[in-house]
């Protein structure tokens, strides 16, 4: 059975985006069966991998509401070798038709991954840089949710949100959702801001902080403007070292669960 991690924080700009494409082609190209799910109305993640939409190809917006079967939107990609479940601005009027609802809507996505899930090794979701219905989705969705936090002032503050929707989700929705990690993004070792950020981190979140943070960079930047991933753009660049060590960790990490569990 496929592991779900949903990619998730209320602010823009943390690196959510580049780290759910970044993560879904690492796990990709170390021989690992990857869904990289787009549920951002942005599209963003979709772009990023390079995928170009013709007329009225199904996305996940089609997939939610059963207008298509998930299998019928997905797409497979080569660079990186992973499977793509797209989004475009349709996704934007589903928190409105969520809101209509009257049964599950908090599952809806749910009850999609569940159909798949099992010809994955990961999927991998974007989540919206909001707390709305989509995101409780997402996260009830999830078997956990990654963090990532930008190396700057208010961190902390601007996670607490997000934890106590976390929480929430638990309580109401999905007992079992855990967090992934916290990945510290944007980091860069010449100033002490991020010295100090990481510290309060790693001191809040111990072991759950990766060892791994993402250090600024112009390549990070560049790669999603040419539809291609660090390692298929610039695959000697910091960025690409550090996706890489995060990319092992998470594997790490679940590999050890499982042998636990048994």
């Amino acid at each position: 059975m496929g592991k779900i991690i949903a990619i998730a924080n209320q602010k823009g700009g943390v690196g959510k985006t580049t780290t759910s494409i970044n993560l879904a082609a690492g796990l990709a190209y170390l021989n690992k069966k990857v869904l990289l799910v787009d549920f951002d109305p942005q599209g963003n993640a979709t772009q990023g991998v390079g995928y170009e939409f013709t007329s009225k190809q199904p996305t996940v917006y089609e997939a939610l509401f059963s207008i298509n079967k998930v299998n019928e939107c997905i797409r497979t990609m080569k660079r990186p070798p992973l499977d793509l479940l797209p989004a475009n601005i349709n996704l934007s009027g589903a928190e409105l038709e969520l809101a209509s609802v009257e049964e599950n809507r908090e599952q809806l996505l749910k009850n999609v991954l569940n159909e798949i899930r099992d010809n994955y090794d990961y999927i991998i979701i974007d989540c919206p840089p909001s707390l709305g219905l989509l995101n409780t989705n997402a996260l009830t969705a999830a078997d956990s949710v990654l963090i990532p936090v930008q190396c700057e002032y208010y961190a902390l503050e601007g996670m607490t949100q997000l934890l106590q929707t976390i929480r929430l989700i638990q309580k109401v929705f999905n007992p079992s959702l855990m967090i992934e990690g916290i990945l510290l993004t944007m980091y860069d070792a010449r100033t002490n801001l991020s010295a100090e950020v990481s510290q309060e981190i790693r001191k809040h979140f111990k072991e759950k902080a990766y060892k791994t943070y993402i250090p600024r960079s112009i390549k990070l930047s560049e790669a999603p403007s040419m539809g291609l991933s660090i390692f298929d753009y610039s695959v000697n660049d910091a960025g690409a070292r550090a996706y890489v060590s995060l990319t092992k960790e998470v594997i790490a990490n679940n590999t050890e669960v499982v042998d636990n569990a048994n």
